[in-house]
């Protein structure tokens, strides 16, 4: 061989094994076994088209960056913001097989529950079907999904995370004695007792907390157990997911137990709740700290001491600023973000959570998660305020730090210029909890921060300027979650404009004299502007929610649902009640009765701000939408809903879709 040639066949070769060592995926094909249905598969090649009906699936997917795969979800995958961009092709509990059809997928996952879609597709689509009885399972499904989509490195980084977590949980609740373990059951149901069954994954998540699961001697996704089982058991936690307590647990017989009577009902987000995905860890210690409050609020119990763990930089360019920096840290044993921003000379700075400070030469924005929210309550914001700074190896006296439960992973950091000025915001915002409408919701609770701005710019703003720009920045903010339509969460018939603990710290800054930030001043417009961007950025980043995102994720956020609105017999129709609600909701995937609902949602809070009193042309328009799904006019709409249980004008849309639909099965 010449040289030159041995030269390209070495260079080749390097190249192959290059290729091979960075992409050990190519190796994991086919992926072969039996699914829970039974079935068994080989998958010879990555799929390229999958529909998944699984919500916990779908995160999964994302997760691992399999989500180029991923053409199809169902409405209850809300997270991660990049779900909006997928098309939606039903519910979970009743996907559309046309609209799964559309899409032409060569993979389909499915639960056991999707006969229908089974059915359509067996023969003509892979489907898949991967059920978990436990964490382990869980773990052991990731890992599957990482072969099936070549992404195993991705899929092992995700499972020895939460492996983490639960190891570190583990070792917490081994210090807490055998007699003050809890009893805690997880509820189902809203108006009967339905519970796991004790083959469950979630009775599993009970265990890993460090708490006793029920013994009811039924199996099962969900099962009915009396309440003379219930009061057997004597439950001293009941936890669930959503914001209400369930109705059942205040019903004679029900409520005669140790949990309602002390008071020990815990609610928590349903995807963390129901799902056996990337949340397992996540919730588990969340669950342990809410039971074991006491237990993780004693420093001297912890399995390891307050300290910081890792930083990284982060790039701001402002003369200045001589580092800026998110610094990892273990406080109480659970992982803390920290945003810190040092000065090169100190700064005066009107922050709405210490007021106006001089002589600053750090600010920033802390996070503790979730399982610590509940922790350390008798320390009060002091306390808070003192650990951290220790932790973190900061001066009080120099610092000044905003608190949040939003993720400093979330951060979105925005930039907005004209001329010679420059303004940065530097953004955390979560909405899914705390939502507010100022002027109508309660003042009942204080926490620090979740829409948490630091404002800082190249100018040197004066006291007027800053104090300016806190109205400039909140009406920014506002103006976001507006175009957003975020909701209330205590009233979700009204938008929200703000959540019940945002913070605001503006930095004075050094450059050319500014005295004035408010809304007819240039500062004023960039500074709301950098507000705007990044507050939806932020927001899009902590709770998956964009512009994009369907009809039915706005649908829950208004806490909107058929199944509790419409009685079980459905009056002059032909269609039980679940059947009528799959029907509407596959008329939902339509965009003409999508965009009639969005429309619907705007009427509705123009009436509820008294801006629209003759609602008659909607409900024209509504005839409209009703004898365009049944093709021919059914007549007026019965009144199938009760009475109260929506505002005027989305009474008239749903009646009106129901209309359609009843008249439409009478026809056939």
């Amino acid at each position: 061989m010449r040289p030159q040639s041995k030269k390209i066949g070495a260079c080749l070769l390097a190249g192959l094994l290059c290729c091979l060592l960075h992409a050990p995926s190519a190796l994991a094909w086919p992926v072969a076994g039996t699914d829970s249905s039974g079935q068994e598969y080989t998958i010879d090649q990555r799929p390229e088209r999958v529909v998944c009906l699984v919500p916990e699936i779908s995160e999964i997917l994302f997760a691992i960056g399999a989500d180029a795969s991923l053409v199809g979800i169902t409405h209850h995958t809300v997270a991660p913001a990049a779900a909006a961009a997928k098309k939606v092709v039903g519910g979970f509990f009743a996907p559309s097989s046309e609209e799964i059809a559309k899409l032409a997928p060569d993979l389909i996952i499915a639960a056991d529950l999707h006969q229908e879609v089974r059915a359509r597709f067996q023969g003509k689509c892979r489907i898949l079907t991967l059920n978990v009885t436990g964490i382990d399972s869980a773990f052991a499904r990731i890992a599957l999904l990482g072969r099936i989509f070549g992404r195993e490195e991705a899929a092992a980084g995700v499972v020895a995370e939460n492996r983490a977590q639960l190891a570190l949980i583990a070792e917490k609740v081994a210090r807490i004695p055998a007699e003050r373990r809890q009893r805690a059951v997880r509820l189902m149901g809203s108006d009967a007792l339905l519970v796991p069954g004790d083959d469950s994954f979630q009775n599993d998540f009970i265990r890993a907390a460090g708490a006793i699961p029920p013994q009811f001697g039924k199996k099962g996704k969900i099962v009915a157990v009396s309440p003379e089982e219930w009061q057997r058991f004597d439950p001293q936690v009941v936890f669930g997911c959503g914001s209400e307590q369930p109705a059942i647990l205040a019903e004679e017989g029900v409520r005669e137990v140790s949990a309602l009577t002390n008071n020990a009902y815990l609610s928590f987000p349903c995807d963390f709740t129901c799902r056996g995905g990337v949340n397992i860890g996540n919730f588990v210690s969340w669950l342990a700290a809410r039971i074991y409050a006491e237990e993780f609020s004693d420093q001297e119990a912890q399995v390891r001491p307050d300290q910081v763990l890792a930083q990284r930089p982060v790039a701001l360019d402002l003369p200045y600023v001589r580092r800026a920096r998110i610094v990892e840290s273990s406080i109480r044993d659970f992982p803390n973000r920290t945003l810190l921003i040092d000065f090169t000379t100190p700064q005066s700075i009107l922050s709405t959570l210490e007021g106006p400070r001089a002589a600053v030469l750090t600010v920033g924005n802390h996070y503790f998660p979730a399982p610590t929210w509940g922790l350390g309550h008798a320390e009060g914001i002091e306390g808070l305020r003192n650990r951290t700074h220790a932790v973190l190896g900061q001066e009080r006296e120099k610092t000044s730090l905003l608190f949040t439960g939003a993720d400093m992973e979330n951060l979105a950091i925005s930039r907005q210029s004209f001329r010679e000025m420059t303004v940065h915001a530097l953004v955390t915002a979560g909405v899914s909890s705390n939502a507010v409408r100022m002027a109508r919701d309660l003042g009942n609770y204080y926490e620090p921060g979740t829409i948490n701005v630091l404002l800082m710019t190249n100018m040197r703003l004066s006291p007027r300027a800053m104090s300016r720009a806190l109205i400039s920045a909140t009406e920014g903010k506002s103006a976001a979650l507006a175009d957003l339509d975020i909701r209330s969460t205590s009233l979700p018939n009204l938008q929200a404009t703000g959540t019940g603990t945002d913070n605001i710290l503006v930095v004075q800054g050094e450059g050319k004299a500014i005295d004035n930030a408010g809304g007819h001043s240039k500062m004023g417009e960039l500074i709301a502007r950098a507000v705007y961007d990044g507050v939806l950025e932020a927001v899009a980043r902590q709770n998956g929610i964009t512009r994009e995102r369907s009809i039915f994720a706005r649908l829950a956020e208004r806490q909107i649902s058929l199944w509790r609105l419409l009685p079980e017999e459905l009056a002059q129709c032909g269609l039980e009640r679940a059947a009528a609600i799959a029907a509407v909701e596959r008329r939902l995937l339509a965009p003409q009765y999508a965009g009639f609902m969005a429309a619907a949602f705007a009427a509705s809070d123009a009436e509820q701000a008294g801006l629209l009193t003759d609602l008659q042309s909607f409900a024209e328009w509504g005839r409209v939408i009703s004898a365009s799904i049944a093709g021919s006019d059914p007549g007026a709409a019965p009144n199938r809903l009760a009475p109260g249980g929506l505002p005027p004008v989305l009474a008239i849309a749903f009646e009106s879709l129901l209309n359609g639909v009843c008249a439409e099965t009478a026809a056939q």
